[in-house]
């Protein structure tokens, strides 16, 4: 058997991954990511390195990672070294890379060794299902200590694992809080799938960039929600969210924030335009949009709740 009758044989045995990681400024993690790719238990896989513009060590580092293994990583950035944001920097990387399937990987989280072999497995065997993913672990344990191992916590799936689930199925359970959206880092993708949404809005460079592209994926495919989780989405106060936090641009629970009102907005304007007919739908996202377009009726209707709880609490007490 000659290397291109070899190469073959183990395309059509192992179709190529594509992995896509993004990084800004990532040098304090971007190592261990590096490493869980390549501790990856399935053969075929190469790695899209994009950077969005650093100015620390991550650009030397993913540099001399693609110098070491240049038959399977990459390096890629923006004209001029341009910061241009999470969701050009993962389209930069979908539109370089030669996979049938595509991963992401952001520099700060991490796969366990089995999660490209046993995603690639159920996309095989389920072939209308255009992404699969389960519960990502929130990884607070990362630091070594045990009052952080015991806070972390996998995302809330809202089916039952294991399942194939049909549009708009996981829409309608995000709208009302009864599902988490997919971890970026958990999902493996058919490239088709990708292509077929228009990837990631660039519009937003951040906060709901994820959430926007699931959504648009969500609406129209179906999906297979696994019982694996063989990612880690690593919890620490540098991290974008916490970030973003800490400003006020969003919030970790279910009040209004800037970012989810942008997001929300959009998402109305998305439903007008696929001609979404479905009425739950509008009425689930009617009902989020209510305290961003009626702010001061939202801000005494919480006031009314708090005053009713210390009522209920006093006559706790009395009794």
């Amino acid at each position: 058997m000659t290397f291109t009758d070899w190469n073959e044989t183990m395309t059509q045995a192992n179709p190529l991954v594509s992995v896509i990681m993004i990084f800004l400024n990532g040098e304090r993690f971007i190592e261990e990511a590096l490493a869980s790719v390549l501790a990856q238990s399935y053969p075929n896989w190469e790695l899209l390195l994009v950077d969005d513009g650093s100015t620390d060590g991550s650009t030397a580092i993913a540099r001399a990672h693609v110098a070491r293994h240049p038959d399977r990583m990459r390096y890629l950035e923006h004209a001029g070294h341009q910061n241009r944001g999470m969701s050009a920097s993962r389209n930069l990387g979908v539109r370089e890379s030669r996979g049938a399937y595509v991963a992401f990987l952001d520099a700060d989280d991490v796969y366990l060794p089995e999660k490209l072999e046993r995603q690639v497995a159920i996309l095989r065997e389920q072939p209308e299902a255009a992404m699969v993913y389960g519960a990502t672990l929130h990884w607070h344990s990362w630091t070594g200590r045990e009052e952080d191992r015991r806070r972390d916590r996998p995302r809330k799936l809202g089916v039952p694992p294991d399942t194939l689930v049909r549009p708009p199925t996981l829409v309608r359970l995000l709208l009302r809080h009864q599902a988490w959206t997919p971890g970026t880092c958990g999902v493996l993708l058919r490239r088709e799938a990708i292509e077929q949404v228009g990837g990631f809005d660039e519009r937003f460079r951040g906060m709901f960039e994820d959430q926007v592209f699931f959504y648009k994926l969500l609406l129209r495919a179906a999906v297979f929600v696994e019982s694996g989780s063989w990612d880690r989405y690593r919890q620490h106060p540098d991290s974008w969210c916490e970030t973003a936090a800490r400003s006020g641009e969003t919030r970790t629970d279910r009040r209004p924030s800037p970012a989810r009102g942008t997001f929300l907005r959009w998402l109305e304007r998305y439903f007008a335009e696929q001609r979404v007919a479905d009425t739950d739908l509008w009425s689930d996202l009617r009902h989020e949009l209510w305290p961003y377009r009626h702010p001061a009726l939202y801000r005494l209707s919480e006031l009314a709740a708090r005053l009713r709880s210390r009522l209920d609490e006093r006559r706790a007490l009395n009794v």
